[in-house]
């Protein structure tokens, strides 16, 4: 998950800004609810674990702004009109199937005391960027950013598809790259030329003077790099998802206006032709039924009650209303709320991206109103447990198996023909269930036998001391049906096919066994040296084999110490011995 480590003085500073004093116990006990985890906090600095589903406290800016509203109940959620910047952008039509999601913005008159201070929120706009490019940008597929000094810059803006020869002097350098050179060899080029793998042309955005600016989702341009002197800027957004893109462009120029900008709007004309002003700063109404938020939180709320909770979220609670028709399936049915019945509307921010169905809205309710007055209930459903048939032979197995000082694993149900049959000489005499897309040629199939993976297992582990003694009970697939079987393993200098016929005389005792009989196994059958090997009958059914691993066959899993061990038919031993409980 995200780390951001906040200095307290600049976190104090935020929040005064805006008549806001904060008590550093008071966080370290608090905050943690609103979506963090709290590492460290002590006078001088706040490092703040932020968890997958809130991208918008990612840096000290966008957290301070969410921390006013929770911990001070002041109103958050912007409702100002965003001023005109007379800036436009457009988007040539051959971006549709390159880059179609291009989003702009405009903040103007950062307020810094002076240059070391614009220094620090540089680093930390930079580091804001990664971070959301992590978070909702997937590795800047969906979403990525850039971030341009206005002063360097000549209005109207155009965004357009070029050939791979186009060239421009990128971020940090000093000489024209052609879009190949710096899909080669710069730095960001390799790293992400993999998202333009393919694309016989790549999106460039030029201003009015023909200078690019950037060149998403790689690099900048040279020229336009924020530096301490700058104080107006320009923000790009391009990608492929709408809402992360939106959610970014927001996000970012939210934390330039905590540092006293101005946000202003610019008009878009987009690869379709549609014409619209971004940033929308308007906020997105959620409806939710009374109904789910009772039954999840046990309680009714006040409208007070939900409107403060609300508003420490960063929200506002806009009233109670009939469900609409819409939000009625057309069979009646309740698939979002019933015929008539009553809902709660909400305005939230629209850089939550988080909220993606109703539920979300209830657990902003719950957080923002506090866990500790959510009454109580009790389980409506009947809790009692059912034993399985076959528990106490089970148990049995485990005391006897850790009684000889064996370990127990649980290793992955996926394998492959050659650890389940070639490399073990055993044959598939069931049908075998298959993996339609394995992502890796070690899990290609559901495994038949349990040996196999507790030799590779103990090859992981070589470099310990021996002896090393494990079993593992668990399950198969054969015949697409799922079986279970017990196998165990012992590596060991000394002790041959007496010692596991010792382990494996009182295993079957432990377990109640009678009419034991053990004959030997042929050779070649199965992983087992050659007249080392028998296999178990109990009332003259075949319940399993054990003996020495061949040589051959350890050494394939690089093992060199003498193995011996064992695998049996859960399904056949409970079938042959009689449960004494």
């Amino acid at each position: 998950m995200p780390t951001i480590s906040v200095e307290q003085q600049l976190l104090a500073s935020l929040l005064s800004n805006h008549g806001c004093e904060h008590d550093i116990a008071d966080i370290d006990h608090r905050l943690p609810l609103l979506g963090t985890d709290i590492d460290r906090c002590d006078e001088d600095v706040l490092d703040i674990e932020i968890f997958p589903n809130r991208p918008d406290l990612l840096s000290a800016e966008t957290l301070s702004f969410a921390m006013r509203g929770f911990l001070h109940n002041q109103k958050t959620l912007p409702d100002d009109t965003l001023a005109s910047s007379g800036i436009s952008m457009t988007v040539e039509s051959e971006l549709k199937e390159i880059r179609p999601i291009i989003l702009g913005a405009v903040v103007r008159g950062l307020k810094m005391n002076d240059d070391s201070e614009m220094d620090s929120f540089i680093k930390q706009l930079m580091e804001h960027q990664e971070k959301l490019h992590f978070a909702l940008g997937r590795g800047r597929r969906r979403a990525s950013i850039g971030v341009h000094d206005l002063s360097t810059l000549n209005p109207p803006f155009a965004v357009k598809a070029v050939k791979r020869d186009n060239s421009f002097v990128p971020l940090g350098m000093d000489q024209e790259m052609t879009i190949d050179e710096i899909l080669s060899s710069h730095p960001k080029g390799v790293d992400y030329a993999h998202l333009l793998e393919g694309m016989e042309k790549v999106p460039i955005i030029e201003d009015a003077s023909g200078s690019v600016l950037s060149f998403p989702p790689i690099i900048n341009g040279a020229h336009t790099t924020v530096q301490s002197s700058t104080r107006d800027l320009f923000i790009d957004v391009t990608g492929w998802d709408r809402r992360a893109c939106e959610s970014c462009l927001m996000l970012v120029a939210l934390q330039a206006k905590e540092r006293g900008g101005e946000i202003q709007t610019i008009h878009l004309t987009d690869c379709n032709g549609n014409e619209e002003t971004l940033p929308n700063w308007a906020p997105v109404h959620h409806r939710v039924p009374v109904r789910l938020v009772t039954t999840i939180l046990g309680r009714d709320l006040t409208d007070e009650e939900l409107n403060q909770a609300i508003l420490r979220m960063g929200g506002c609670f806009t009233g109670r209303s009939a469900a609409t028709e819409e939000e009625v399936s057309d069979d009646g049915t309740m698939q979002h709320a019933g015929q008539g019945e009553d809902m709660l509307g909400f305005d939230m921010p629209r850089w939550r991206f988080d909220l993606l169905h109703p539920v979300d809205l209830v657990e902003d309710l719950a957080i923002g109103h506090g866990y500790e007055d959510l009454g109580t209930d009790v389980p409506k459903a009947p809790m009692n447990a059912i034993p399985r048939q076959d528990d106490h032979l089970r148990r049995r197995m485990r005391t006897s198996m850790q009684g000889m000082g064996f370990m127990q694993i649980q290793s992955l149900t996926l394998s492959n023909d050659y650890d389940q049959f070639e490399r073990m000489r055993w044959k598939p005499f069931n049908t075998i269930t298959r993996i339609t897309n394995p992502i890796t040629h070690e899990h290609t199939m559901m495994r038949h036998f349990l040996l196999p993976g507790l030799l590779r297992l103990l090859a992981s582990n070589r470099h310990h001391d021996l002896p090393q003694s494990v079993y593992e009970l668990g399950t198969v697939v054969r015949d697409h049906k799922n079986m279970d079987r017990l196998a165990f393993l012992t590596a060991e200098r000394s002790g041959g096919f007496a010692a596991i016929r010792g382990r494996i005389q009182a295993f079957l005792r432990d377990i109640g066994a009678k009419d034991v009989v053990i004959e030997a196994l042929p050779d070649h059958e199965g992983p087992w040296l050659a007249g080392r090997a028998a296999k178990v009958l109990i009332d003259g059914e075949w319940v399993g084999c054990f003996g020495e691993i061949d040589p051959a066959i350890s050494q394939t899993f690089e093992l060199l110490v003498p193995l011996n061990g064992a695998e049996f038919d859960v399904e056949a031993l409970k079938l042959c011995i009689t449960d004494p409980v």
